[in-house]
């Protein structure tokens, strides 16, 4: 069974939703590290409650990126982590963990990329007054979501939308979709064609 590692910085719905997922057996993984950047964000209480070991950090208490990510990188190499599942992390990954896990590193983004990248994807689509958001699971890059896309899902966008509403129905797309494709990455090495079509 591969390790995985899930990087996050919130409240942790896609952790949770990962979690039940590897319970339920749909998931064939041991999810053996949460990194988190954020001391006292719930997730951690989740992963608490879980009994999965976590490595939550300040950036602040580092010289720069690449002295945090340096431990990071010591303590996947110790869980034997097979794959890097960001899951709301709110940093860019830098050239240090890029370098040992190229290709191992999948993240979620609530828009249908290349479209509203970055920060606050949901208010930028009812900002634009689009008919369409959704998710994109793709591979990480240096770049902010720009990454290689495995697959993505469409959610429309109702003209009452607000922003709560439409994070609302992203996350119940999120919550079925990652831990979908993180079991035939793992298990399969590669996505079904009718997987990354089926958003378009």
């Amino acid at each position: 069974m591969k390790n995985i590692a899930v990087f996050a910085s919130g409240s942790g719905s896609n952790f949770q939703a990962i979690l039940d997922a590897v319970q339920r057996g749909e998931l064939e993984a041991n999810i053996s590290l949460l990194v988190c950047d954020k001391p006292g964000a719930y997730v951690t209480e989740r992963a608490n409650e879980a009994g999965i070991p976590a490595f939550v950090y300040c950036v602040k208490d580092y010289p720069s990126k690449a002295d945090y990510e340096v431990e990071i990188t010591s303590l996947l190499k110790s869980n034997k982590v097979d794959l890097i599942v960001l899951a709301g992390y709110m940093r860019l990954i830098g050239p240090t963990l890029l370098k040992e896990y190229e290709g191992r590193i999948v993240n979620i983004h609530p828009s249908l990329l290349p479209a509203f990248p970055g920060k606050d994807a949901i208010g930028q689509a009812l900002a634009a007054k689009a008919n369409w958001s959704g998710v994109t699971i793709h591979f990480v890059d240096e770049g902010m979501d720009t990454g290689p896309i495995i697959v993505q899902e469409r959610v429309r966008i109702a003209t009452e939308d607000t922003k709560e509403s439409l994070q609302r129905k992203i996350q119940v797309s999120e919550h079925k979709l990652y831990p979908e494709i993180l079991q035939m990455l793992l298990t399969r090495g590669e996505v079904e064609q009718d997987e990354k079509t089926r958003a378009y």
